[in-house]
């Protein structure tokens, strides 16, 4: 079924159908043409055709109460004549395309070019090389071995290529395959409501036939399209299909068309299944697609050609700076054609994730260098010949010599190549992509889901979470625990016999009727557990109450079934109160109402009391009720619902779309406190938060007092800090100036100290979010984390970098709009996102630091070598075993640590500190200099220490020296024993701390030991090396061992002292210029410069880009939701800024607004974020409430002792 394109699908689907047409009243055909109208269109329509929405039912052989019978066969039948609810999926990329894809890589571009020409020259034999008279450099003619083992090096560097790529292309394949995986996972756990001869029973998605009856409510993304029957209030944003943002009100005289892959925004209802699968609204949509793929590609190739030309002339106009503009050039065109697809598939990508931006510098850093020193030894290496030929020697410059010369000329170029191969880290894209990978894998078991590669390692620098409080830090099962009935405050339960009758029975009919139909309590499955909440929490919560009481809801339902229900006004985040009309047996209307105690209390002027008579409820009364139920419910934690009832007379009957009149004049029943229980791992981890340099903030719907004191629970506050607890009304006030427009200066006074935002709209998530994110109030950019789980929550969601939804709560917009799933949501899981996050960052750190330090000896070997003895000491073959082995399992084993709490003890690092700290770089430096002081005390006076020949002036033909495999099989030996220095990077000193946590690292390093031996003992001439002896053998181990006692030498000289060092891969957020520069001479900074410095970040996009990325979004785009992995807010505009601010950055001392006197500010060190510590003294406590008043029952004495309780 899978493989079956969308047109055979589509034309199967044709066939059958003209067949069967006859057994229902109405052809595919005609429903698909119906479902194309809208609004009074299709009204005009269905009444012309069919008469009304019920004869379309009639036709369809389903009932709109009882719906399909349910039978086998008639399911059958209609899933052949009007097709099943499935969209075949796009055809995955095959594995040679991601090949290709990886093929693209920068830097495997250089090593292929480079292993190309060095593979062409070795076949090269010129004529004239028997000529005697030409010159012979000392020591320039390959010895015999090397010319016939010529070949090796080039294609020894072509099979590291061809090793990289399969290794980047097999990742990316089994990537998009677990994707899949996951896709059709996801899809079948989508489940829908639907009626099924009379039983609302949930089924897959995959099931929806055209006639069935489904329910549709709040927060559901529609699966399938049809005709709306019945329902309240019904709301829906279609912006998915038609790009219109204001949501359609759905009525079944004015606009009764509902579609696939639109959201319910408000309300509910049924609707019949008109569509299914590729002939519904999006599968339409989604079949166009698949035909327009091509041209795509072809506008692609268009794009090409243009970004080519556009790039030649930036590279001329920066000619300047001859080595980055070299190096630009042959980057620019190899990222070219992708920059096109990104722009495409990332419209609004957020801007590179840290890390990929400090490699991307790092790689260009180290490019330069390899360039420089391979330019040098090319020009020593031709200088030091045509003088010892012509000046020395006095040759003359013959003819037929020519060829000869250039020969030489030729194999210095390949040195000189050979050095650059050496410097380029290739190991490293691997090591990115290997240490992503197994993160994301490991990251399952701990409950994160992750959507997009990167968020994985943004979380390890985020410096703000913003939490739901819901679900989150609590545990979602919301149970009444205090109730205000008959003018009695229970502080637990209620006797039943103790409220009186009349009120008892209006307020089971309140809660029974005025809540979802699909909101139940089922019983427990297993015994002993707590009894099932399906629906909304907190009208579970209230049903519960109903079955504490020991009354019960159903009959109240069964005898008001919800098609009678007269008028409904759903809940939703303005109106924060849910209302439903129904009509009494005499005619009149009765209006139930439940809502946020503070809001429904305000409309209420009676109040029942214990005889069950209305009283009347003045707003005097309000404000004692408010201070002596509600605020010490608030206080304990309890969210405080207020349930209601009004009366209306049958004539005239009341004007139902005035809202503001309907809802007004209300009786009040009862004020229930519910709680909802703080998880019990929550507090611990929000600890491990703060103690990371991670603030805590909690955005929720909730009163304030309830928020504070879940805040207090959590730890999220502590009691005498100076911090800010705002409403959403106070928190807009504050931010918008005169004009009512949002000032990011006016934000900044308020987020660092902002701990709780308390009855927040969606947008003021979204406002508080972006305002985090554009501020420049600290030196680092703060990085954002946002959890949600409501329809609402998208924008918020898709401006963070990065998104947590919640996988059981969390609606399917949520989802679509996040980066990274919490299949528990659990905030614990969150930390663990964090821990993940860092662990990446390190590894790869720890990979660079060993990898660096290799790469800066074999470079200066190979370098010194060739230009002392015309020959390195370690050929070509040594070298490339060194550099590919050493790189592919040296990332495979580093990239693998797990990670450990100890991560969580740092602050992040943000964007300013260098990939390379200066403690990496004395490690790197520190064990180069051992490293090179024992190969070149080998090379000059090793034969003397081991009595054995030099291998220095061997004669050409002579087999390889013991001298030489010494030398190889040492530098080996302290390789590997530096692998295990480089497992930290922070200047420990147990290198050996939880190494054998990690199995793959000591395999590998064992591994690596074992195949050295057998190059060594029997590699012969194609390795260089001959047989060594035991002693020999002791002699190279002991010295690799001394690595380790080097390690703890270098660890004790303190880094503070040297300044010199200096710091790699850094990325700033102003470019900066040291001052001096500045000050002294600002002119010279012209123009062009900037746009050069401009040019690197934005040019060297790619050189270790993870060509996953795109991947994943294309595999989201093609599955099941049609938006496509909603992407982020482009920021090539802050990254332009970045560089067009280039000052330095100054710190500022906040005064805090409530106090007279400034409190001191201390600064924090440079790499850490600055957040300023207030320092107060303890008894300023009061400040807490220097904002909000403290309610009268909250007072101090309850917080201290809750703050000590809390530890």
């Amino acid at each position: 079924m899978g493989d079956m394109t969308n047109s055979d699908f589509y034309s199967k689907n044709q066939r059958n159908e003209s067949s069967h047409g006859g057994e229902f009243g109405c052809t595919m055909e005609e429903l698909r043409s119906l479902m194309e109208l809208r609004g009074t269109e299709a009204v005009v329509k269905i009444k012309e055709t069919y008469g009304d929405t019920e004869a379309i039912c009639r036709r369809l052989k389903t009932s709109p109460v009882e719906g399909l019978p349910g039978t086998a066969p008639d399911l059958e039948k209609r899933k052949q004549i009007f097709g099943q609810n499935f969209i075949p999926p796009k055809k995955p990329k095959t594995f040679l395309q991601l090949v290709w894809e990886a093929l693209q890589d920068v830097t495997l571009i250089i090593l292929e070019i480079a292993a190309i020409i060095s593979l062409g020259l070795s076949f090269y034999h010129p004529p004239g090389e028997s000529n005697e008279g030409c010159a012979t450099a000392q020591g320039g003619a390959e010895d015999e071995g090397e010319a016939e083992a010529g070949w090796i090096e080039g294609a020894a560097i072509l099979l590291s290529v061809i090793c990289v790529v399969l290794v980047t292309a097999f990742n990316d394949w089994s990537k998009e395959k677990q994707f899949r995986g996951l896709q059709s996972r996801i899809e079948q756990e989508q489940k829908f409501t639907v009626v099924r001869a009379g039983q609302v029973v949930q089924i897959p998605v995959a099931e929806i036939v055209v006639g069935d009856i489904a329910q549709v409510k709040y927060g559901d993304l529609l699966p399938a399209d049809g005709l709306f029957i019945q329902g309240n209030d019904l709301k829906i944003d279609e912006s998915s299909l038609t790009g219109e943002s204001d949501q359609v009100r759905k009525s079944v005289d004015k606009d009764p068309m509902l579609l696939s892959g639109t959201h319910v925004m408000e309300g509910s209802g049924r609707m019949v299944v008109t569509a299914v699968g590729v002939n519904s609204q999006t599968g339409i949509i989604f079949t166009l697609l698949g035909a327009g793929g091509e041209e795509e590609e072809k506008k692609d190739k268009k794009g090409k050609m243009q970004d080519g030309n556009v790039d030649a002339s930036q590279s001329k106009a920066k000619q300047q700076d001859g080595a980055a503009a070299m190096e630009m050039q042959p980057l620019k065109s190899a990222e070219g054609g992708d920059a096109d697809d990104k722009k495409k598939a990332n419209m609004h990508k957020k801007e590179k994730s840290v890390l990929q931006g400090k490699l991307t510098k790092l790689a260009v850093q180290i490019g330069k260098a390899g360039l420089v020193m391979s330019a040098i030894t090319v020009i020593i290496l031709v200088l030091y010949f045509t003088v010892d030929t012509f000046v020395v020697n006095k040759k003359p410059w013959l003819p037929e010599c020519t060829p000869v010369y250039v020969q030489y000329f030729v194999k210095f170029f390949i040195i000189g190549v050979t050095v650059l191969v050496v410097a380029v880290p290739e190991g490293l894209p691997l090591a990115v992509t290997i240490s992503l990978a197994y993160s994301v894998k490991k990251m399952m078991k701990d409950n994160n889901l992750v959507r997009h590669l990167d968020a994985c390692e943004t979380m390890g620098n985020a410096t703000a979470i913003c939490s739901d409080k819901t679900g989150t830090l609590t545990t979602n099962r919301m149970t009444v625990v205090q109730a205000y009935v008959g003018d009695v405050h229970y502080k637990e339960i209620p006797d039943p016999s103790s409220i009186n009758a009349k009120t008892m029975e209006l307020l089971v009919n309140a809660i029974a009727i005025n809540s979802a139909y699909t909101t139940k309590i089922l019983p427990p499955e297993k015994e002993g557990a707590l009894p099932r909440q399906v629906g909304n929490k907190t009208e579970c919560g209230l049903l519960g109450f109903v079955l504490d009481l020991k009354q019960d809801y159903e009959p109240v339902r069964s005898q008001m079934p919800e098609e009678k229900l007269y008028k409904v006004y759903t809940f939703n985040s303005v109106r924060k109160s849910m209302s439903t009309v129904i009509k009494l047996p005499d005619e009149s209307f009765r209006m139930y109402s439940k809502g946020a105690s503070e809001i429904v209390l305000k409309k209420c002027c009676k109040i029942l009391n214990g005889a069950g008579d209305p009283r009347v409820f003045r707003p005097r009364d309000r404000d004692e009720m408010v201070k002596k139920v509600i605020e010490p419910m608030a206080c304990d934690g309890l969210r405080t619902i207020c349930v209601a009832y009004r009366d209306f007379p049958s004539s005239p009957e009341p004007d139902w779309d005035n809202e503001n009149d309907i809802l007004n004049d209300l009786t009040c029943i009862c004020v229930v406190g519910i709680e909802d229980p703080v998880r019990p791992e929550v507090p611990e981890a929000i600890r491990k938060c703060q103690r990371a340099g991670i603030t805590v903030r909690m955005v929720t719907g909730d009163n304030i007092n309830t928020a504070r004191a879940i805040a207090i629970k959590c730890g999220i506050i502590h009691p005498g800090e100076d911090f800010l607890c705002l409403e959403g009304k106070e928190f807009n006030r504050r931010i918008r100036n005169e004009k009512g427009e949002i000032e990011q200066e006016r934000i900044d006074k308020i987020w660092p100290k902002l701990r709780v935002l308390a009855r927040s709209s969606p947008t003021d998530k979204h406002t508080l979010v972006k305002g985090i994110i554009d501020s420049t109030h600290t030196e680092q950019r703060q990085v954002v984390a946002v959890t949600g789980d409501g329809t609402n929550d998208g924008p918020a969601l898709k401006k963070a970098d990065v998104g947590f939804a919640m996988g059981i709560a969390g609606t399917d917009v949520a989802k679509e709009a996040s980066d990274i799933i919490l299949t528990d949501d659990n905030f614990s899981s969150i930390v663990k996102a964090v821990m993940w996050g860092r662990n990446v960052y390190d590894s790869i750190s720890k990979f660079l630091q060993f990898q660096l330090t290799v790469n800066v000896v074999a470079v200066i070997v190979a370098f010194t070598g060739a230009c002392i003895t015309q020959d390195s000491p370690l050929k070509a073959v040594q070298m490339l075993w060194v550099n590919l082995i050493m790189d592919t399992f040296a990332s495979l084993a580093l990239a693998t640590e797990p990670p450990t709490e100890t991560l969580l003890l740092r602050k992040p690092y943000g964007r300013n500190k260098p990939l390379i700290s200066r403690t990496m770089m004395k490690n790197i430096l520190g064990h180069a200099v051992y490293q090179l002081t024992l190969i070149f005390t080998l090379l000059f006076v090793g034969e003397k220490m081991f009595q054995i020949d030099s291998g220095r002036n061997a004669p050409l033909h002579s087999p390889p020296s013991e001298h030489y495999t010494i030398i190889f099989n040492t530098f080996v030996m302290m390789q590997l024993f530096n692998e295990i220095n480089a497992r930290k990077i922070h200047g420990e000193r147990n290198v050996f701390d939880g190494i054998f946590r990690n199995p793959i690292f000591c395999t590998i390093v064992l591994g690596t030991f074992a195949i050295q031996i057998v190059i060594v003992q029997f590699g012969g001439k194609p390795f260089s090396c001959s047989p060594l002896q035991l002693d020999q053998w002791m002699w190279c181990i002991f010295i690799g061992l001394g690595e380790l006692v080097w390690g703890q030498v270098i660890a004790t000289i303190p880094t503070s002292r040297l300044k010199f060092l200096k710091e790699a891969g850094r990325l700033t957020q102003k470019e900066e210029i040291p001052e001096e520069e500045l000050n002294e001479d600002v002119e010279e900074i012209d123009h062009a410069e900037r746009e050069l410095r401009r040019g690197q970040i934005l040019w060297f996009r790619g050189l270790n880009r993870i060509q996953t990325q795109i991947e994943v979004v294309n595999t989201f785009k093609s599955g099941a939701s049609f938006q496509g992995a909603l992407r982020r807010q482009s920021s090539v505009t802050s990254q332009s800024q970045d560089v067009a601010n280039l000052s330095s950055p100054s710190r500022v001392s906040l005064s805090n607004p409530g106090a007279d006197a400034i409190p001191r500010a201390i600064p924090q060190g440079r790499g850490s974020p600055a957040p300023f510590v207030l320092i107060k003294p303890v008894s300023e406590i009061p400040q807490i409430g220097s904002f909000f008043p403290l309610p009268s029952t909250c007072t101090q004495k309850k917080l201290m002792s809750q703050n000590l309780t809390l530890g």
